[in-house]
């Protein structure tokens, strides 16, 4: 039976109440709803975020440079409960005008630098520390172009494939089989690329791998819309290989338990000021992902 049709009215207006899971907090217009000033800590970093992947890439870098010596990247993380539409208030706004997490604030420059958009802060904070991104020409170029396929990528697989797999509060055939053939196109892209490579650059870890792996790793640990018997995501050997050996480094595991709010508890860290937030105890508990 194929699906109902739909004829688009010659004017849209806004329904409040078609929209699925997140409805409440999507809207058509910008800008704040409230006045809210966001806290500051001791750190010359703060992010404001929530463990979702665009979230983690940031967390696992910061994680990251710290681990490689860079102490100039300490960083406090704090909650922004995006189910609640914290993000729209006005001292998240004034950072991030796209009203997403993560926003981020460096106060190491004078006047305060803002950094919106997860691949931004990545890049930002490679060229700050001189870190995670090659120095030479074509292996920069590749790092970047992959940061960038990410960017473009991850919308297809998050707002597309995710929204009406998991979250549309109907299920149609046409836009499920849209999404996922390009989300299985996506993955063979990786599959194709990590064949030959131990990282999305090359033989070094870079940028490009942290705004990747959370994501396409997730999907494919179920981490994310518990869809990988539907995609059949055990055929793409190589990004679980890959998935594996990067989910086993213990700055991307720290990185995944900041401002997690969901999951099992010892895997969350709702806000991170300092690097002893993560208990010892817990840390023991922690294996990489499988």
């Amino acid at each position: 039976m194929s699906d109902p049709t739909y004829t688009p009215p010659k004017v849209w207006t806004w329904d409040k109440e078609n929209g699925g899971r997140f409805a409440s907090i999507n809207r058509p217009i910008a800008g704040p709803t409230h006045d809210k000033v966001l806290p500051v800590g001791k750190h010359p970093f703060q992010l404001y975020s929530l463990g979702t992947p665009n979230g983690v890439k940031v967390t696992i870098m910061f994680e990251e440079l710290l681990a490689a010596g860079h102490t100039g990247a300490e960083y406090d993380a704090w909650l922004i409960n995006i189910g609640e539409g914290q993000q729209f208030g006005s001292g998240f706004v004034d950072v991030n005008p796209n009203s997403k997490i993560p926003a981020l604030m460096d106060h190491s420059t004078t006047p305060p630098t803002r950094i919106f958009e997860s691949g931004a802060m990545l890049l930002y904070l490679a060229e700050k520390f001189g870190a995670f991104l090659p120095t030479d020409h074509h292996k920069r170029t590749e790092a970047l172009s992959w940061l960038f396929w990410q960017m473009g990528s991850a919308p297809f697989l998050g707002g597309g494939f995710g929204h009406f797999y998991a979250y549309a509060p109907e299920k149609y055939e046409y836009p499920i089989n849209r999404y996922a053939m390009e989300v299985k196109r996506q993955l063979d892209v990786l599959d194709r690329r990590l064949a030959d490579n131990e990282y999305m650059a090359g033989e070094d870890y870079s940028i490009a791998d942290m705004a990747i792996w959370p994501w396409y790793g997730a999907l494919v640990t179920g981490g994310v819309y518990e869809a990988g018997e539907f995609l059949q995501v055990e055929s793409y050997t190589n990004v679980i290989r890959w998935m594996k050996q990067v989910g086993a480094r213990p700055a991307v595991r720290r990185g995944q338990m900041v401002n997690r709010t969901f999951g099992k508890p010892e895997m969350q860290l709702h806000e991170r000021h300092d690097a002893s937030d993560f208990d010892t105890k817990t840390q023991d508990k922690l294996e990489p992902q499988d």
